[in-house]
């Protein structure tokens, strides 16, 4: 079992977010993840740095933790020909320690250049055209490719990786977790759903299983109550309602019936490492071997202490 931290780039700024990575990596988790937004989810958040100055800033000032997308959606708003640079340019500067977690993206942030949303069937196939270029790129010399949604022309990339970095893919059902067996190397899911794994693993899926586990630190109950509700009441709306709204104006209507009791019931809020450990090993029952802790607690730095304190050793002894 490996154990990551989730860097929530919606609620932090850029230089926090870098500063927190740093910190994870002191306290000894295996890996971050990051998220690759253009919009925050809510008005609360008031941030949305890019990803990818993030990740080259960590991978500079850290040596040992993994760097992860968490995730990018790596056509429309971008071409994939650029995600296949930048992710080859940051496993360079991390020397290896990155990978490309990848999805078929959310409304919220590719809508912002003005080429409409298609169906999830056309999101999928415009993701798979998208990985096939992305695997093309990382090989060396000019290539070029005609699909029915993406085109390269002669394009290489100069700078790669002496091994190309591992790519998940993000699956909310069959289809999405078929396409991370056929062309990821491994699977990225929200929700402890041992059909997914299942699913990953009848299509011949064989690679590693991420999942994020949210939770609430603070050493007052009420304080990290009231702190996941302001920070991720977006995460009980289920992925069809994330997918789907293109601003946070639009969250903000779609979460404002949900209560401050629905969330104590959703994740484990407190100080409590029994239940966060408790919440981990559903994720873990499931068959899932990388798990992501997400805090929406108000307290950053007490919340890695307590990882460093033991949190991380029994979540990983999970496994």
């Amino acid at each position: 079992m490996k154990v990551g931290y989730k860097l929530m780039a919606e609620i932090f700024d850029p230089k926090e977010i870098v500063r927190q990575a740093v910190a994870a990596e002191r306290a000894g988790f295996d890996f971050v993840e990051v998220s690759d937004h253009y919009h925050p989810w809510l008005y609360s958040h008031k941030h949305s740095g890019f990803a990818w100055s993030m990740l080259a800033a960590i991978a500079v000032q850290t040596e040992r933790i993994e760097l992860a997308t968490g995730v990018t959606c790596p056509f429309m708003r971008y071409h994939p020909a650029i995600i296949a640079q930048a992710a080859a340019t940051t496993a360079v500067l991390s020397d290896g320690r990155f990978v490309l977690g990848v999805g078929s993206g959310e409304r919220l942030n590719e809508h912002v250049t003005g080429q409409g949303w298609p169906s999830v069937r056309v999101r999928h196939e415009m993701l798979r055209e998208a990985l096939e270029v992305i695997r093309l790129l990382w090989e060396p010399g000019y290539h070029s490719y005609e699909g029915k949604y993406v085109t390269v022309d002669d394009a290489r990339v100069f700078d790669l990786p002496d091994r190309s970095p591992q790519i998940v893919v993000a699956a909310g059902g069959d289809r999405s977790a078929a396409l991370a067996a056929d062309l990821g190397d491994g699977l990225f899911v929200t929700e402890p759903l041992s059909e997914l794994v299942q699913g990953y693993r009848d299509a011949g899926g064989s690679g590693p299983l991420y999942a994020e586990v949210p939770m609430s630190y603070s050493s007052d109950r009420q304080a990290a109550i009231t702190s996941a509700h302001e920070k991720f009441r977006f995460g009980l709306t289920g992925w069809k309602v994330q997918a789907e709204l293109p601003n946070p104006i639009n969250f903000e209507a779609a979460t404002s019936a949900i209560r401050e009791s629905d969330i104590a019931e959703a994740m484990p809020c407190g100080d409590d490492q029994s239940a966060m450990v408790q919440a981990a090993q559903q994720f873990s029952d499931a068959g899932f071997d990388h798990l992501t802790l997400l805090n929406a607690g108000p307290d950053v730095d007490g919340f890695l202490e307590l990882a460093a304190g033991g949190l991380i050793d029994e979540v990983r002894a999970l496994g």
